[in-house]
């Protein structure tokens, strides 16, 4: 599933024009040239690798990330999206949950294609997978298991119901996208505890 998503969007990518890669992504701070830089880091960390960045970064998360960006960014669109390509079949993969690969690819994927304009029809198991995966992480590793204590999330595409509390119904992926912090696909979701998710997004 991993390696079904990276040649997805390198097949996505490949049409965008260099000046596009500029444009800001879903993440914070990045552009989608900076995400897709991200996405080959990703593809890149073995376990060992990742133990060592975190120390060099003073187990600082953020810092960390930062640096494998400023490490695998091209100089040019062209050559970053070629470096994915050469490590898009790669199965190594920090520590944590296998599944933590494919919320990486989903949700980043997003992150870069909804400000370009493009769209996936992804599958749906994949979907599912990374938002059930998100609801028993807890957010101080990046996933949403004490925000599912204050919320239900309803899926109205895929047979899924998660948490407690006032129900968000929506498509599966903008629940996944909206329980990792992404504002942009709140409006694609109802329901009494939209105003919880909002709060914690």
């Amino acid at each position: 599933m991993v390696h079904a998503e990276r040649a997805a969007l390198i097949d996505d990518l490949a049409r965008v024009e260099d000046e596009r890669w500029l444009e800001p992504s879903l993440c914070d701070g990045w552009t989608v040239h900076d995400v897709l830089a991200h996405l080959v880091d990703n593809a890149r960390t073995t376990r060992l690798g990742f133990v060592k960045g975190m120390v060099l970064a003073r187990f600082d998360f953020d810092r960390q990330n930062r640096r494998g960006v400023e490490r695998e960014r091209g100089t040019t669109p062209r050559e970053t999206l070629e470096r994915f390509r050469r490590v898009s079949s790669r199965r190594s993969a920090p520590p944590g949950a296998l599944d933590s690969r494919l919320v990486e690819e989903i949700v980043h994927g997003e992150d870069i294609r909804r400000p370009l304009g493009l769209s996936r029809a992804y599958p749906p198991d994949a979907v599912v997978r990374s938002l059930r995966l998100q609801a028993r992480t807890p957010v101080s590793f990046g996933g949403a298991k004490e925000l599912l204590t204050r919320v239900r999330l309803t899926a109205t595409d895929a047979d899924l119901t998660l948490g407690t509390g006032p129900e968000v119904n929506g498509p599966a992926l903008s629940l996944l996208l909206a329980v990792t912090g992404r504002r942009a696909v709140l409006d694609d979701l109802h329901g009494p505890g939209v105003a919880t998710l909002s709060a914690g997004a």
